[in-house]
């Protein structure tokens, strides 16, 4: 498979549809809560017809997602990434202890086009380039930099939805304010009055964290992606596939100490251990009637991370990359979650038990394990700072320290304009996920200027 055919240039608007059935079937329901609050908008249907928009933006993919979806399902995956990869989709390990385990079979953070095997690595100089020293087929030098589109079904159904959602909430605002006037209720006992203020806190609040996504989203953008055969010192956008700086250099991560529970061929990961505790409320009400009802949430119980340093090979030559010293890092997408009805000993099954019981009053029902992961052959995109290596270090290594990329390693260190960071998945994968920036802004400014609206009505 190849990127052929497909424009990664979005333009003004695409219109996108769900690309899993699950999906598909609730964006139906949505369009169907639209029309049907559409045609009985004048007796309350706004509410039901915002919700259905607002249903089908969250169910509609970015403009570009779908396409890549659909070639990164039938590019071919070499077989020995295909050994080494976690087995896909719903496990039962155990019916009787409720054991079971999942790893998503769509990874929007995984290869779009197939990437080089282990068996195809250089075992000798690990920095050299690959074959003929091309770039991979997915770095941007070859397919370029995707741009989402201005707006997409997501943009226009969101701000559908915030319209609506306005409208909606002023025709109960005028309809509580007839009511006092009329003295049917108090003026104290009106609620809708706080309407507009939360709908406009909600907008600003909203508008603060697009604006910072837009940014990061732009720098990705901006950014000219860099060769490893010929990055210089000094701030650096590199991309590539995860391999490691030595034989047996990575992590066989043992999640919560279980043997069935491996992750292997791991530079960096994070783990977290949480229980289902579910617990009795009751409350009363003015008129004195009781309700018990049962509230259950997760609580975290325990967690690990850790990393180790690899190296970032694009097809031109590795870089060593100081995993460790960056701190902002973005591993995508969980890669396998466990579940059981029972802790993994009695000992443990008993201590969350008493613990639950004693600070929430309530009892486990579940437990589950949840890893995230960046391995051995999966892509990476990085923002960092390019260092000299110490000679002692090269010299270790035994590098003769003629050829550049070899003397120089990438560091986590912000510099001006740049945050540093790690992300799995190639930029291509990155971006192809992401909203435009108009409607990161645009969506909260309406949000805003319908709150401010709402005020007049008061």
């Amino acid at each position: 498979m190849s990127l052929e055919g497909v424009n990664l240039d979005r333009g003004f608007f695409q219109f996108t549809v769900p690309y899993h059935w699950l999906s598909w079937i609730a964006w139906v329901i949505g369009l169907l809560m639209v029309v049907g609050g559409l045609v009985t908008f004048m007796t309350g249907g706004g509410l039901i017809a915002a919700f259905g928009f607002l249903l089908i933006a969250l169910l509609s993919p970015a403009s570009l997602e779908t396409d890549l979806h659909n070639i990164r399902k039938n590019a071919p995956q070499p077989d020995d990434l295909e050994e080494a990869a976690l087995k896909n989709g719903h496990e039962v390990e155990s019916w009787f202890f409720g054991r079971s385990s999942y790893s998503p079979t769509n990874d929007p953070s995984d290869w779009i086009l197939s990437a080089p095997g282990p068996s195809t690595w250089n075992q000798d100089d690990r920095y050299a380039p690959d074959g003929d020293g091309t770039p991979l087929a997915e770095h941007p030098t070859k397919v370029g930099t995707p741009l989402p589109a201005t707006f997409a079904t997501f943009g226009v159904s969101m701000v559908l939805f915030i319209i609506l959602l306005a409208s909606s909430l002023a025709m109960l605002v005028l309809d509580e304010q007839a009511s006092i006037k009329s003295g049917d209720i108090l003026a104290e006992d009106a609620g809708m009055k706080y309407a507009p203020l939360v709908m406009s806190i909600i907008g600003f609040i909203w508008l603060i964290i697009g604006y910072l996504q837009h940014k990061r989203q732009q720098q990705m953008i901006d950014t000219p992606t860099s060769l490893v055969r010929s990055v210089a010192v000094g701030s650096a956008e590199l991309v590539g596939q995860v391999r490691p700086v030595a034989d047996k250099k990575w992590i066989n991560v043992v999640v919560d100490g279980n043997q069935q529970r491996m992750i292997p061929g791991c530079v960096d990961f994070k783990w977290l251990y949480e229980v289902y505790v579910c617990r009795k409320e009751t409350s009363t009400d003015s008129e004195g009637n009781t309700t018990t009802k049962e509230v259950c949430n997760w609580q975290n119980v325990r967690s690990d991370k850790g990393d180790v340093p690899f190296m970032l090979h694009d097809g031109t030559g590795g870089i060593r990359v100081e995993s460790g010293t960056f701190k902002r890092k973005h591993l995508g997408n969980y890669i396998k979650r466990w579940t059981s009805s029972h802790a993994d000993t009695l000992r443990d099954h008993f201590k969350t038990e008493f613990a639950a019981r004693l600070f929430s009053g309530g009892d486990v029902r579940k437990h589950r394990w949840t890893a995230h992961a960046l391995r051995i052959g999966n892509p990476v995109y990085l923002l960092g700072l390019v260092k000299p290596r110490p000679r002692e270090e090269i010299s270790n290594e035994g590098l003769d320290g003629t050829i550049g990329h070899t003397t120089i390693s990438v560091h986590g260190e912000d510099s001006p304009g740049m945050k540093a960071n790690i992300l799995r998945g190639t930029e291509l994968a990155n971006l192809g996920k992401i909203r435009s920036s108009a409607e990161l802004l645009i969506m909260p400014i309406v949000c805003v200027l319908c709150g401010i609206g709402m005020f007049a009505l008061i």
